[in-house]
């Protein structure tokens, strides 16, 4: 099949002073970024949390494959399931899997296998990764870079809520299987993370922590 080319639309040309300004501006706004746990429980319009989702399709992926699927789960039933489920492996996670030099990462950030955000956040969003797609006559067709593929559009959704003024926290209970059942996701997908979105409760807290300056995680080869 020949490859079909359209023209390059809605490219915009800064000047280099409007690029600097618009980067300071991008930078500035997701330094305030930050993990959230504790929310309040105020409704966030649905249609904002689809236009982030609508943005974070947008992300490059292999060969175009778009091997994603988000999974919204709002307030109900379905929120005491996850959050059962999640603590259970957390609780074993913490008594027993995981070793001591992870525990003693974790512990200046203060969380634990009690996850009550599961259920006060008006939305969780399941992100599954489909290593292959399946036409409709039931052939797979597989897809190409999946997981890193999926890992830049939770980073494009990620920063969509915070840009839309929302909070959000990246929760990974280990196992993740049981997500498969709770959202009703088919066998070619696997989890990828489940995000916790909404808008922080006002008394909210979170750990005291630094980021790494530039010259730590930048640098340049000539």
């Amino acid at each position: 099949m020949k490859p079909e080319f359209i023209p390059l639309n809605g490219y915009r040309l800064f000047d280099t002073d409007t690029m600097m300004e618009r980067a300071k501006a991008f930078y500035n706004l997701a330094k305030l970024r930050r993990t959230v746990r504790d929310y309040s429980e105020k409704p966030v319009c649905r249609n904002v949390i689809d236009d982030c989702i609508r943005a974070a399709g947008t992300a490059p992926s292999g060969a175009n494959m778009q091997p994603w699927h988000f999974a919204v789960a709002e307030r109900g039933e379905i929120r005491r399931q996850l959050r059962e489920a999640a603590e259970r492996e957390e609780q074993e996670f913490y008594e027993s899997k995981a070793p001591q030099e992870w525990l003693d990462a974790l512990a200046p950030l203060g969380t634990d296998s009690n996850k009550p955000f599961l259920e006060t956040a008006p939305y969780l969003i399941g992100i599954f990764v489909q290593n292959f797609g399946i036409l409709p006559d039931g052939r797979r067709v597989k897809h190409y870079y999946a997981t890193e593929s999926v890992g830049i559009a939770t980073g494009i959704l990620i920063s969509a809520l915070h840009h839309a003024g929302l909070a959000t926290l990246t929760h990974t209970p280990s196992p993740m299987g049981f997500l498969n059942q709770i959202f009703q996701r088919p066998k070619n997908e696997r989890p990828f993370l489940l995000l916790v979105t909404g808008q922080p409760d006002e008394n909210a807290l979170v750990p005291k922590i630094e980021r790494q300056p530039l010259e730590n995680i930048c640098s340049t080869v000539r």
